[in-house]
């Protein structure tokens, strides 16, 4: 699934003349390159591994399960086969494995329709996701922005988009939800692609 380019500009054009912040922002660090995972299922796996350990550790883990499970490719048809054994054989945790198995019979039993979630309010797909052990508003609103391609996300609880709205908007210390929401009022409803901009400007 593609982003509406007519779409992004139109959110480009509201933050430059909505927040002077963030206009110098999208200056210096350039065009809009977010692309949605089309893999729903893995979008949601890859979540799960990567809450709490490092971006390498994740990375590892998610190749070991991909080359157990070639030449087919990771399904929750083949993941609901696994068992929690392996799955820490392959350096999931005790806990995380039994989030990944949950995650892979609500969709083998059709509880969960990854496919459907696209005509769901960005509520209702929060909703939907949270019931699913191991996976909170944070890795909902995560699966909007860049499985879903939702544009009016914001993530106000990530610790990225938190400091670069301390650093961009030379706060004393972290934003809390309050201030923070404040500060993303003028960016509505190009939220996610501003929250993208907050995440750029720490690797500039």
């Amino acid at each position: 699934m593609a982003l509406n380019p007519e779409e992004i500009n139109k959110g480009l054009r509201h933050l430059r003349r909505a927040d002077p912040v963030m206009r110098t922002l999208i200056r210096r660090a350039g065009p809009y390159k977010l692309k949605p995972r089309r893999d729903r299922f893995h979008a949601l796996v890859s979540s799960i591994i990567s809450q709490q350990i490092s971006g390498s550790a994740a990375r590892s883990i998610r190749q070991r399960l991909h080359d157990h499970v070639a030449p087919e490719k990771l399904s929750a048809e083949n993941l609901s086969r696994l068992a929690p054994e392996m799955l820490r054989k392959l350096g999931v945790s005790p806990q995380k494995a039994s989030y990944l198995v949950d995650l892979a019979n609500r969709v083998v039993s059709g509880e969960l329709r990854l496919e459907r979630m696209g005509r769901l309010t960005d509520e209702e797909v929060i909703e939907e996701l949270i019931k699913i052990k191991g996976i909170g508003v944070w890795t909902a609103q995560m699966f909007l922005m860049f499985s879903l391609g939702r544009l009016d996300v914001f993530p106000h609880d990530d610790l990225g988009v938190r400091t670069a709205i301390k650093n961009l908007y030379s706060l004393e210390e972290l934003p809390d939800k309050k201030t923070s929401h404040e500060i993303a009022q003028p960016w509505r409803p190009y939220a996610s692609i501003a929250s993208w901009y907050c995440w750029r400007s720490l690797e500039l």
